[in-house]
């Protein structure tokens, strides 16, 4: 289990993967994910996963010396019941981003931040989803979206999309 990040967008997934900044990668959902997304955002053409590494955790959690990100995590994977061996699993997962490029604390969520200004200009408005899974799959969506600016994510780029909150940025 780790933090993924779901788009739904009226670009294609070669032009999101094109204005995404170094160290981030997309791929697609399943057929029947993009369809619960795109209820939710008619001008969705396209419904995709953003990564660092194999997770998006960076993109909302902080790496620290003292791995509280870890910590984090495996409350969540124990507060789920998965089993320590899975743990172990998911935890090294989450740590194939380390062998990427190391950037400073919070460079994550302000390139995340300045990709969602730049994707606004250029495909209008678009929905995110943060949800925490094991796999990657989009789960359930049980709340209505929320609409913000573009100038509210720039404002707050480490919190402006909450965790299970379908959000719209518009520009």
């Amino acid at each position: 289990m780790c933090y993924f990040l779901h788009l739904a967008t009226p670009l294609t997934l070669s032009e999101v993967r094109s204005m995404l900044p170094r160290g981030l990668t997309a791929d697609s959902l399943p057929t029947p994910d993009q369809l619960k997304l795109r209820r939710l955002l008619p001008d969705a053409v396209t419904g995709l996963r953003i990564f660092h590494g194999a997770c998006s955790c960076d993109l909302f959690l902080s790496r620290d010396a003292d791995r509280s990100d870890e910590r984090h995590l495996r409350r969540r994977y124990f507060d789920a019941g998965v089993s320590r061996d899975r743990v172990i699993r998911l935890l090294d997962r989450h740590r194939r981003a380390l062998e990427l490029r190391p950037e400073p604390a919070g460079h994550w969520p302000r390139a995340l931040a300045a990709f969602v200004a730049e994707h606004a200009r250029n495909a209008g408005s678009s929905l995110y989803l943060r949800q925490f899974s094991i796999d990657g799959e989009l789960g359930p969506i049980e709340s209505a979206p929320v609409t913000v600016t573009v100038d509210q994510v720039r404002a707050d780029p480490e919190s402006w999309l909450p965790e299970n909150r379908p959000t719209i940025v518009e520009r």
